[in-house]
């Protein structure tokens, strides 16, 4: 399958994943979910009246796909990331419907980095290399995909972009480094790697090769620094490689037939309902890993477990994207999911740019 085909599906994936929560979003209340949508949904819903997306029609997008799609088109536009450019965007598209509330906006719910971002920007006239706050959540992620897709053969570029784009909203330097150990995972399912019990190892030996910016103290198979060994240079903002471990761990325990997860939705009390993203990956990465070939069902487990089920499902939805292609992602979800023609022109061409 070519890259173009695996970064399409990845964006496709995430904003699928979008569309999808806009219904069930935060219900961490599984038996009131289950009353307002059923035992098991299988596809895009309206929200109720008084959930957080209210007005929002079956397919349409929540303000986080409003964004992803937002520097989709400043990428493709571009022919690659140019912050500037998307800056203006949030500057000029986003934020001048905006006023600090949580249920206000495009889409019917602005995130806490948003506002925050919003808040320095427009109230405080702050520049954009101050409008990054606190949220341990997986906002930038949610777009960042977007770059992951474009860059996948360069790895440095994909840490270099993503961590950028990130502290534009998100500003700890943990959740920098997740949310761009996230991305260099996509990148490479993107180049045709499985979401494996190797892949981390993977990961590591770009680490070790300098293609990574992530500091790195043991040296190949975890194994201690060898006395008198010099202390390896810190490259980049990224503290730590942990954040590259976790996606290998979820997928063994996915494979591994004596950690059973039934049904696969339960991931959800697993790893936590919550929205940070200490939550929220090891839930996606299992998912992924479990159903890798399997699009629908690893989006509507993501889906059916409640909590941050929107995060969930996009996160997971751009790991399988990648693994499946656009090719792989059943028709039904691409047919119902608005504007549908057009995100996916610009997703292949998003994917021409990648392999190109």
């Amino acid at each position: 399958m070519s890259i173009e085909q695996r970064a399409a599906g990845a964006v496709m994936g995430a904003l699928i994943g979008d569309a999808l929560g806009v219904g069930p979003h935060w219900y961490y209340d599984l038996d009131e979910m289950r009353r307002d949508f059923g035992d098991w949904i299988s596809g895009y819903t309206e929200p109720k009246p008084h959930r957080y997306h209210a007005g929002l029609k079956a397919g349409e997008l929540s303000q986080a796909g409003i964004i992803t799609e937002m520097l989709l088109r400043s990428v493709v536009e571009n022919d690659g990331y140019d912050e500037a450019d998307f800056c203006r965007r949030l500057d000029d598209e986003l934020f001048p419907k905006l006023d600090g509330r949580p249920m206000s906006g495009p889409g019917g719910y602005t995130s806490q980095s948003i506002r925050e971002a919003w808040r320095r920007r427009v109230e405080q006239k702050k520049s954009w290399r101050e409008t990054g706050g606190h949220a341990d959540t997986t906002e930038a992620a949610e777009r960042a995909l977007v770059l992951a897709a474009r860059y996948a053969k360069t790895p440095a570029r994909v840490a270099e972009t993503v961590s950028a784009n990130c502290i534009l909203t998100q500003a700890d330097e943990a959740i920098v480094a997740m949310t761009t150990a996230y991305c260099c995972v996509l990148a490479l399912l993107v180049r045709g790697e499985k979401l494996d019990p190797l892949l981390s190892d993977k990961l590591l030996d770009m680490v070790k090769a300098g293609e990574l910016p992530f500091h790195a103290v043991t040296s190949s198979k975890l194994q201690p620094p060898k006395p008198g060994d010099p202390d390896p240079p810190r490259a980049g903002r990224f503290s730590s490689p942990d954040a590259l471990l976790t996606p290998s761990y979820m997928a063994e325990a996915a494979l591994d037939q004596g950690i059973r997860i039934e049904p696969a939705w339960k991931v959800s009390i697993v790893y936590g309902m919550p929205c940070a993203i200490y939550h929220q990956l090891p839930a996606a990465y299992y998912l992924a890993a479990r159903f890798s070939d399997d699009f629908e069902s690893a989006v509507l487990h993501a889906l059916n477990g409640g909590g941050q089920n929107q995060a969930r499902c996009i996160l997971t939805g751009a790991l399988v994207g990648a693994q499946v292609g656009l090719t792989g992602i059943p028709q039904r979800f691409l047919d119902g999911l608005a504007n549908s023609a057009a995100l996916t022109k610009l997703a292949l061409q998003l994917g021409a740019q990648a392999a190109a």
